[in-house]
């Protein structure tokens, strides 16, 4: 069965970028189109390379010889695809990083892992540096993010039981989904939900069992100009909130500093490397976990204290 385009184009895109030289296009068939015949092969790689190209990604034909000009290859230029050096304030800094660590999920590190061991396997020789480009750095532990992440790139339907805050029981829903996104430090799935007739928001940790794909991929259209993140903000429920107090190393936690509503400068800190200042912030409990450690060193959490004690069990645990 071939794989979903989503995993698909992924691999593609880790094939051709970790390669040192071009490869040749039977070569990438026998590696990732393996049950495809020579036709349907043909096809699904002029589409998904079109797509990545549509998304910007820089897929170079080149002579597989530098000396010979007969056989050519596909690959990713890393220095084609890298973003050039861009400056940004301290805030949209933060918002970039926040951003950015959405893709460190076990479906996309999974595939990740599993392109990279079959490349190895077959001796061909990659350059993993390259993977830092893409590099991914945020966890969904929800386990219906992966079907309803799946039905996104799809445009397929999916059902689901889903049990709403206060409910006694669950009840049976059917979505087209438009987008995942993360919002006051949860997931939400925003979509159609065809037994209201209208659009809706589902928290992914209240979806009871599995998520379940229905009919075809490409069953639906997104409305033009729909905007998932402003959707969750409206309709998803307000998260509790809580003053935090943060030591923050001199020169870093800048999106912190920015919404301070007090800073004291040169406290005494974890160690004495730098300079160390006391911020207090306004921040949803849900996340705050995450934000802090996103900081490395840089941000120790005094309080609240039940949060600092998740931030440190959970140090605990990586370190162990």
């Amino acid at each position: 069965m071939p794989a979903p385009k989503s995993e698909r184009l992924l691999n593609l895109l880790i094939m051709l970028l970790v390669q040192r030289r071009p490869i040749a296009k039977e070569r990438i068939r026998e590696l990732l189109y393996p049950d495809s015949r020579p036709d349907a092969f043909e096809k699904m790689f002029e589409r998904d390379k079109d797509e990545l190209r549509s998304l910007g990604v820089p897929v170079e034909v080149a002579p597989i010889d530098p000396f010979f000009d007969d056989e050519v290859g596909y690959r990713i230029p890393p220095e084609a695809f890298a973003l050039p050096e861009v400056e940004l304030t301290a805030e949209e800094a933060q918002v970039v990083g926040i951003a950015s660590r959405v893709w460190q999920h076990a479906t996309m590190a999974q595939a990740t892992t599993d392109a990279v061991r079959k490349l190895t396997a077959a001796g061909i020789d990659v350059d993993l540096d390259a993977l830092e480009i893409a590099r991914p750095l945020l966890t969904a532990e929800e386990p219906a993010f992966e079907t309803c992440w799946v039905a996104v790139c799809e445009r397929q339907a999916i059902e689901f039981d889903y049990q709403r805050a206060g409910a006694e029981s669950s009840m049976r829903r059917h979505v087209e989904p438009w987008g995942v996104v993360r919002y006051g430090g949860r997931w939400y799935l925003v979509g159609h939900d065809a037994d209201r007739g209208a659009e809706r928001v589902f928290r992914l940790s209240r979806v009871i069992g599995e998520v379940r794909l229905v009919g075809q991929p490409g069953a639906y259209e997104v409305p033009p100009d729909t905007d998932v993140r402003a959707i969750a903000r409206r309709m998803a429920p307000p998260t509790p909130t809580a003053t935090a107090v943060l030591l923050v190393r001199e020169g870093a936690g800048h999106g912190f500093r920015r919404s301070a509503s007090r800073v004291v400068l040169g406290v005494a800190g974890p160690d004495e490397h730098t300079g160390w200042d006391r911020l207090e912030v306004v921040r949803p409990t849900q996340g705050l976990a995450d934000e802090v450690l996103s900081h490395g060193p840089d941000v120790v959490l005094v309080e609240p204290a039940a949060i600092r004690d998740e931030v440190v069990a959970r140090l605990l645990q990586v370190a162990g």
